[in-house]
């Protein structure tokens, strides 16, 4: 397979679960690295793709690229780390080194989008992806639909969108040539 598709949950794109080239890594950014690591290696791909739901922060509904990506659970201040930064590692942001959106990835569900880390969107998978695809030196595009506002009725109005960014994504497969 040339091309991998990885998404958190059948049910953010209900009709792709039928090709072969789609994943499910489940949620977070443990479930996220282990599977994109196991098929990486399994498959060799060219390119991984992850679609999936986000909260906006600066941005309104709709699927937007993400370039750039950073830890939201890194806090790790006192051991000289600015929020963000995995400990001991150069710089906060990982960097796709193409224009696009930041993107905060950790393990919760944010229902405040006042953030201490830069973001435009918040999710709970795209950067664990990004570092594996980095490590690998595979190419990585991450595109992801704004389901909610990261705010008070985040997790009403993600129940109520995670399956609508689906006919963005088979848009986004056909312009990709997949």
């Amino acid at each position: 397979m040339k091309d991998l598709i990885l998404i958190a949950l059948p049910a953010e794109a209900p009709g792709l679960k039928h090709c072969m080239n789609v994943f499910y890594t489940g949620v977070g950014k443990v479930n996220a690295a282990i599977t994109a690591a196991e098929l990486i290696e399994r498959f060799q791909p060219r390119r991984v793709i992850n679609f999936g739901t986000a909260g906006g922060i600066t941005v309104q509904s709709g699927l937007h690229q993400v370039t750039k990506f950073v830890q939201r659970d890194m806090l790790c201040c006192e051991l000289g780390s600015e929020p963000g930064q995995t400990p001991f590692e150069p710089g906060v942001v990982l960097d796709l080194g193409q224009p696009g959106l930041i993107c905060s990835t950790g393990d919760n569900f944010v229902t405040d989008p006042a953030l201490q880390i830069p973001a435009d969107l918040v999710d709970m998978e795209a950067y664990a992806i990004a570092k594996v695809c980095q490590r690998r030196r595979v190419e990585f595009l991450c595109y992801k639909f704004v389901s909610d506002q990261a705010d008070s009725g985040a997790l009403k109005n993600w129940k109520e969108m995670v399956a609508q960014g689906q006919p963005f994504y088979l848009q986004k497969l056909k312009d990709l040539g997949i």
